[in-house]
């Protein structure tokens, strides 16, 4: 049976994060030939990025744009997204399992007393039911859930879920809804990015990750070079960024952020369980280590048993042979 599916849109910086374009693929799934509307909250003249939701398969989007909407805050994003939902009345709901909607999510989920599946890697109707797949006890396992009845609320994880083609020839209504937001209790005064420059860390294609064997922060500039001629961003474990070589904006496990990239390399990464956890699922893993024995290698599709500073430059230097990135 079709059905009604909100899809709620995130940008960074003026421009739609490709999550949102993913969350729109799986709402697509879920609709089973129904509704799909965009949401858009922010501040400013929002119809670009609303049209840009269509051209990716929304049937329509709506946004909110209000002065305390320019920089995020659940008090302010879940009063403008509540109001439309409210007046959509959808039976479905999806975002992207990022920093945002990890909290913005059970904030609507309790204000609407439903059940929320988070960090979603796969999304399949069956006969009208729609069965999620996502990962337990730190991406060991995984766990199919099935909705039946009732409002179907999930999010879903960066780069699993391919977004549908853009066509710039699909036309849907981009219209603007006014909503009263009041009562912020979150004052942001000040806005301090520490992240890696070029691609988000959890939507990258390709992640070139270090750890404690980098040795300092000098030892990541094998690692940026090699990520920059194969188009990717660079990533690190948590050894690495407790010992200071880098910032723990890069850092990745289960205290840091999940990635599913198509290609992760882990250099000098033993492999501690914690990092694994953030790192498992990634559909292509090459692990450079010089201890052989290295619990990397166990989830590793391919090894280099070698000294990461004699292989990177190797690798870069044949890469850029290839010509790989052109």
């Amino acid at each position: 049976m079709s059905k009604k599916v909100v899809v709620i849109g995130e940008a960074r910086e003026g421009s739609l994060r490709n999550v949102t374009f993913e969350a729109i693929a799986a709402g697509k799934i879920i609709s089973d030939g129904g509704e799909v509307i965009g949401v858009l909250c922010g501040s400013g003249d929002l119809q670009e990025s609303g049209k840009e939701m269509v051209y990716y398969g929304a049937d329509r989007v709506v946004t909110v744009s209000h002065d305390e909407l320019q920089t995020y805050t659940a008090d302010g994003y879940s009063q403008a997204v509540s109001a439309v939902i409210e007046d959509e009345d959808p039976e479905g709901i999806v975002m992207g399992h990022t920093s945002i909607g990890k909290e913005l999510t059970p904030k609507l989920a309790s204000k609407l007393e439903t059940g929320l599946i988070s960090d979603a890697t796969e999304v399949v109707n069956e006969g009208g039911n729609i069965v999620f797949t996502r990962p337990i006890y730190s991406g060991k396992a995984f766990e199919k859930k099935e909705i039946t009845d009732g409002l179907v609320f999930a999010t879903i994880r960066p780069n699993n879920i391919p977004p549908l083609n853009r066509d710039d020839s699909l036309s849907g209504e981009v219209t603007a809804k006014e909503v009263e937001v009041k009562g912020i209790r979150t004052i942001i005064k000040e806005l301090i990015r520490k992240s890696s420059e070029g691609v988000d860390l959890s939507e990258a294609k390709v992640i070139v990750a270090g750890g404690r064997g980098v040795k300092s922060s000098e030892g990541f500039e094998p690692l940026e070079e090699l990520a920059d001629v194969l188009g990717g961003t660079v990533g690190a474990s948590r050894g690495a960024c407790d010992a200071g070589y880098c910032d723990y904006s890069l850092q990745i496990g289960q205290t840091g952020k999940v990635v599913t990239p198509d290609l992760y390399i882990a250099c000098g990464i033993s492999g501690a369980i914690q990092h694994l956890a953030g790192m498992s699922n990634s559909k292509v893993i090459v692990a450079i280590n010089k201890d052989p024995e290295a619990n990397i290698f166990n989830v590793a599709d391919y090894g280099i048993v070698g000294d990461l500073f004699d292989v990177v430059p190797k690798l870069i230097e044949e890469l850029k042979e290839l010509n790989v990135n052109a």
